[in-house]
């Protein structure tokens, strides 16, 4: 694969749609999947219906795939625990850091 179609590839936003305890669905793009302490969770960045995020919020959720089935839909789960939601926050932080650093 050349550089440039690995561009391509970055470039294009993957997104998500949550449903929402209330039943309604809020489309999210992915900003990136990371682990802390052998756990894997995803940063989620929440599209108003002009696929824009101007309140800056982000979601953090435990993220986890069916290693028996690639193509199972991955499971996002709320995460519960203060502690754990910290270490998650704080690595994402630590992510955007080293995004903003390298001037990505």
């Amino acid at each position: 694969m050349s550089d440039n179609n690995n561009e391509d590839m970055f470039d294009e936003e993957m997104t998500v749609t949550l449903e929402l305890d209330d039943g309604t669905s809020v489309e999210c793009a992915v900003i990136t999947i990371f682990d802390v302490a052998d756990k894997d969770y995803i940063a989620l960045l929440p599209l108003d219906e002009n696929a824009e995020n101007e309140e800056g919020d982000v979601w953090i959720y435990r993220y986890s795939e069916n290693p028996e089935d690639p193509n199972e839909e991955p499971l996002l789960e709320y995460i519960e625990d203060d502690d754990e939601y910290e270490a998650a926050a704080d690595a994402f932080d630590e992510f955007m850091d080293n995004q903003e650093f390298d001037g990505v």
